[in-house]
């Protein structure tokens, strides 16, 4: 593959494909269907007319949330994952709802994981969790202006919150306690804005479409 006339562009639009890059999808079959995902067996065909069987897994969007209270800290949240079979350190977050928006979906998470509210949210990135089987997206929103309310667990949750300081969670990352694909993202992207700020000033904008969110 010639790699030359993309060296200086790295533009990339994926719902503009060349036609001879497309891959078809033949066919889709219902493996098991849970409570919040469904696998699927999908028949895919190549560019060569070669057909393969993939694993396909659909799951409802998430939103998450990275709380910066008033002295510059992240809240936190320490919970179980049953598929770890051990507790983590992780930003909030959760499903979104039947109908709900994303930041409603946020700033839901935020309350009831965390005991704090916020009406000053922003979107930062958004973050494709396994992007090779799965079609989870996960938006992640910076909030600010945070006020004390109270936490609104399920049942089956049991959540520590801790404060902590982007620069020790940073390195909590690179000591590998940290592994959470939505939380190592909104982290690194976090302390990138806090460094673009420092270098260019307050102006800078979390994303092109910050304004609308």
């Amino acid at each position: 593959m010639d790699i030359s006339k993309n060296q200086n562009n790295c533009a990339f639009d994926g719902d503009s494909l060349n036609p001879t890059e497309r891959i078809r999808r033949i066919d889709r079959k219902l493996v098991h269907k849970g409570s919040m995902l469904s696998m699927y067996a999908d028949t895919i065909e190549g560019q060569n007319g070669h057909r393969a069987i993939w694993d396909f897994i659909d799951h409802k969007r998430a939103a998450a949330v990275i709380p910066v209270t008033e002295d510059g800290k992240i809240l936190m949240v320490k919970q179980y994952r049953n598929a770890l079979d051990r507790f983590t350190l992780e930003i909030p977050a959760g499903g979104i709802e039947p109908g709900e928006e994303m930041i409603d979906a946020a700033a839901r998470e935020l309350e009831e994981e965390t005991g704090y509210k916020s009406k000053n949210l922003k979107l930062m990135i958004k973050v494709v969790t396994a992007v090779a089987f799965c079609n989870e997206v996960i938006d992640v929103f910076l909030a600010k202006d945070l006020v004390k309310s109270k936490q609104n667990l399920d049942q089956d949750e049991f959540i520590d919150v801790y404060a902590c300081d982007p620069y020790d969670l940073r390195d909590m990352i690179f000591d590998l306690k940290i592994q959470d694909s939505k939380t190592i993202s909104a982290i690194m992207a976090y302390i990138n804005l806090i460094e673009r700020r420092k270098e260019n000033g307050s102006n800078i904008k979390l994303n092109k479409k910050e304004d609308k969110t």
